[in-house]
């Protein structure tokens, strides 16, 4: 059994480097533009699995279906707002990014403001990406394995801590590699490779489980059980007490999502290298898409392990790994278990390559080493890559113990990413709010978030309001002061957003229309859940 596992999932690991290696192996990787952007040259294929692979690492697949495991159908909320958000990247945000011709989103802050708001827009990232993100991708994926291929069997270490150390540091330094010494498209490439085994993997988990649930009388019996059994947990409408409230969606789950697709430097950089406007809208609408099948392998698989092994002392974040070792057969769990390991890869080396652009480019190159030439310039990415690298290796472990770790990743995430959203929003929509109010609501607004979540008694403010209506509360406050700022004190000649003539900005003829598609389907998604 775990000799077929393991046979499986190293093969399956193996042919995806190799593909990968045989399409990137002549990519220039020695330049910024071909390390950080890929030569902008990624059509709609590659943005869309690159896309989708980056937001589903196991902190998606582990997390939202742990999550699932304790609320049910309404935390897909994360999956079917992003959809929106995904449509106003597409319609709204991209064009003006491309116009820009920028490599990173402080770049943009740079040009919309002044030198100044975006060194601080490039630290807060920074600083997020080395204590929250990195280390949570780790983490929730050496959960994941552990579950998935019974490592403790496998390896014989029977101390959850070595393990957990053991596996952390394994997975990092591959992704180290990945990021590093590939650029992105050989992160796009991979990303979009186990893009297709993680749909057919999760479909096939679905699958499996049900079949679990009816005893192998089929799949349609299996979800007519989970119905009957569960009817609370098949609810698209979140309650009070649960983790996404229905009113959130329009407050602060609704920004979260905004911000995480559209101004979020580990997820937009693939679509700053679209060959063209065109090619980017088309593959962020497809993402949309895919998100809206993301319930059924990001959610669905929740409920079915509750159902069943609530009984049977499983934990939230343990729920997803242990249905996939007991439902699916030993090859398919190796192949699985090799496209999860994809999916941590994936985010992993986006989030690393996205953190060394924004040193080497918006620290580096900017403030330490003006002169630097392109070549000093890629040599400081892989020298930070590796300190940030080591850095969440060494984090990753010590975040064992969260109750909910997609509802922890959440909170913390809200921390910067309201602040940078908000002077992203007033910056593109206004021609006269100055720089100073740009600094205002950056250090500002992280400051206080983190005080309402961490300081008494400011941490009462979450708990009487709900924590996604309170950074929704934030995000106004920030908005409008950014605005009275520029009334008080505006800048002394409008800002023009010029054309950079980075890529051909022709808009593709089928974004609005299907952009109107995918709202639709959003509210009929609501609809036909609602208890």
């Amino acid at each position: 059994m775990h000799a077929l596992t393991l046979a499986s999932f190293l093969f399956f690991t193996g042919l995806v480097a190799f593909v990968t290696w045989r399409i990137t192996r002549r990519d220039d990787h020695s330049s910024t533009s071909g390390l950080f952007l890929a030569g902008r040259s990624l059509t709609f294929p590659l943005i869309a699995g690159s896309l989708l692979m980056t937001n589903l690492s196991t902190e998606q697949m582990v997390g939202l279906n742990g999550s699932a495991f304790n609320d049910g159908l309404s935390v897909m909320a994360w999956e079917v707002v992003a959809v929106i958000a995904l449509v106003a990247l597409a319609l709204f945000f991209l064009p003006r990014f491309l116009k820009s011709g920028i490599a990173t989103l402080p770049q943009l802050l740079e040009i919309r403001f002044d030198k100044g708001t975006q060194l601080i827009c490039n630290v807060i990232f920074l600083i997020a990406y080395a204590v929250v993100l990195l280390p949570i991708i780790l983490y929730s994926g050496a959960m994941g394995l552990q579950g998935m291929l019974d490592l403790h069997s496998l390896t014989g270490i029977q101390s959850d801590t070595a393990l957990l150390w053991l596996t952390v540091w394994v997975v990092g330094l591959i992704g180290a590699v990945y990021a590093l010494f590939g650029g992105l498209r050989t992160v796009a490439v991979s990303d979009t490779l186990n893009g297709v085994g993680l749909l057919i993997g999760g479909f096939v988990i679905v699958y499996f489980g049900l079949q679990a649930i009816s005893d192998g009388s089929g799949v349609m019996a299996g979800w007519d059980i989970l119905k009957q059994s569960n009817p609370d947990k098949l609810d698209s409408i979140g309650r009070a007490d649960q983790q996404v409230p229905f009113f959130t969606l329009f407050t602060g789950v609704f920004l979260i999502n905004v911000f995480y697709w559209t101004t979020n430097q580990q997820i937009i950089q693939r679509t700053f290298a679209a060959k063209n406007l065109a090619e980017g809208q088309k593959g962020v609408l497809l993402t949309g898409l895919f998100k809206l099948l993301g319930p059924l392998y990001l959610v669905l698989p929740g409920i079915i392990a509750y159902h069943l092994y609530a009984d049977q002392g499983i934990v939230a974040d343990e729920a997803y790994g242990h249905l996939v070792f007991n439902v699916l057969p030993a090859p398919l769990t190796g192949f699985f278990a090799a496209v999860m390991v994809g999916a941590i890869l994936s985010s992993f080396n986006s989030a690393l390559n996205s953190t060394t652009t924004l040193f080497s480019l918006g620290l580096y190159k900017a403030v330490l080493n003006k002169d630097a030439s392109d070549e000093q310039v890629v040599r400081s990415s892989k020298v930070f890559g590796w300190l940030m690298a080591i850095a969440a290796m060494i984090i990753a472990p010590l975040l064992a113990g969260q109750e909910s770790l997609f509802g922890y990743l959440q909170k913390m995430n809200a921390i910067y990413f309201i602040p940078i959203l908000a002077v992203v929003v007033v910056g593109l929509l206004t021609r006269r709010v100055p720089p100073m109010a740009a600094k205002v609501a950056l250090v500002g607004g992280c400051l206080l978030i983190f005080a309402g979540y961490f300081i008494p008694p400011f941490d009462k403010l979450p708990v009487v309001l709900h924590e996604f209506h309170f950074v929704g509360l934030v995000f106004a406050l920030l908005v409008a002061a950014m605005l009275v700022i520029g009334k008080l004190r505006p800048r002394e000649t409008p800002w023009v957003h010029e054309d950079s003539g980075a890529v051909d900005l022709t808009p593709w003829k089928g974004a609005v229309p299907a952009g109107i598609v995918l709202l639709v389907l959003v509210v009929a998604i609501y609809i036909a859940f609602a208890g």
